[in-house]
């Protein structure tokens, strides 16, 4: 990079034997997006600590293409490459499902396919980079521009979805960030707006989960399986063997904040409720057992979606939270992944990414 040409910079690599991987770097951020593997965010690093905030899976990255097409289970085949970091997924969250005459897998389609990217801005004061993927057993179109500038603690994502066929097409919509050490900890907190949490019915594991079979409770006190309260605001440490699901829904605003008070350091995510309009609070913090996890994975999701159940683009239009977009309608929004510096949390989290702490 010359002299003159700013703090920011993109660069271009191969990760494993053919993955495309882009990196965005400013003076406080560096970002690593594996374009080929759903243009999956793999690294997000606060560098002043030099701390990635992203889980990664302790069977590394199997690059698509890498294994046989063995698995029958969608599910299967999806956890055959999960890497951990911050996954976007469309149509269809959480189990497979038939619609309109087609099977969707576990999770969709984007998240295991190639994207095409363009490099907008390479270097200077701003860097931004476009990437863009076209569904296979739907006629969706998915655009996210991705940019940093300058001295800024905070990733935008501009997004836009459209429907490219001639019929109406519902859809799920949601960005799984996944957390994990040596950010995440027991030392770690959970800010919400006001909002209220309803536990999944049929949790995953139920043997190890606090959580009821459904359920609803003002965030962030629940009534446990026990009768006690559980403070969900206040995240377990990896001795708890715990795992929960569950949804943060009737946000009062779109936004998260997640603080290691030991750390000094914390991820927010800010974005419109009006697109994305509740969390999925997912932790699976060493307490599944059997495939992929064998009781060794620490992490947990903070995910925002437009629809929930975790089930399935049919149960979500059985449960009147999916969306549907007419032919050539598109659906535009814009994240903000933000760090800030915090022993104690965050009261809130401001549209342009502004950050109030307590």
């Amino acid at each position: 990079m010359a002299a003159n040409a700013g703090p920011c910079r993109v660069t271009e690599s191969v990760v494993g034997r053919w993955t495309r991987a882009v990196t965005l770097d400013n003076d406080l951020v560096r970002v690593t997006v594996l374009a080929d593997k759903g243009a999956d965010i793999y690294e997000l690093r606060y560098k002043p600590k030099d701390v990635d905030v992203l889980w990664k899976a302790p069977w590394g990255l199997k690059e698509l293409g890498a294994l046989g097409a063995t698995a029958a289970d969608s599910l299967v085949a999806w956890m055959d490459h999960y890497e951990g970091g911050w996954q976007e997924l469309l149509p269809s969250g959480g189990g497979p499902c038939v619609y309109k005459g087609v099977e969707l897998g576990f999770h969709g389609e984007v998240s295991t396919a190639p994207w095409d990217y363009e490099i907008l801005e390479r270097e200077g004061d701003r860097v931004a980079v476009r990437f863009t993927v076209t569904t296979t057993r739907t006629p969706f179109r998915l655009e996210r521009v991705m940019r940093l500038a300058a001295g800024e603690p905070l990733l935008l994502l501009e997004e836009r979805l459209t429907n490219e066929g001639a019929e109406p097409m519902d859809f799920m919509w949601g960005h799984h960030p996944a957390y994990g050490p040596p950010f995440l900890s027991g030392a770690c907190v959970l800010d919400l707006p006001r909002a209220r949490f309803i536990a999944h019915t049929g949790q995953i594991y139920p043997e190890r989960s606090w959580l009821p079979d459904g359920g609803a409770w003002d965030w962030p006190l629940v009534t446990g399986k026990d009768g006690q309260q559980h403070d969900l605001s206040r995240i377990p440490g990896p001795e708890s063997q715990v795992n929960n699901l569950g949804y943060a829904v009737d946000l009062a605003e779109g936004w998260y904040g997640l603080t290691n008070t030991e750390l000094g350091l914390g991820i927010g995510l800010v974005w419109p409720k009006e697109v994305f309009s509740c969390i999925w609070v997912w932790q699976e913090l060493n307490s599944s057992l059997g495939y992929p996890w064998y009781g060794r994975a620490y992490v947990m999701g903070l995910e925002p979606w437009t629809s929930y159940p975790g089930s399935g683009l049919v149960e979500a239009l059985a449960a009147g939270t999916a969306r549907c977009l007419e032919p050539g309608e598109s659906l535009e929004g814009e994240l903000r992944a933000v760090f800030y510096e915090s022993q104690r949390g965050i009261r809130r989290i401001a549209p342009d990414g502004r950050v109030e702490l307590k």
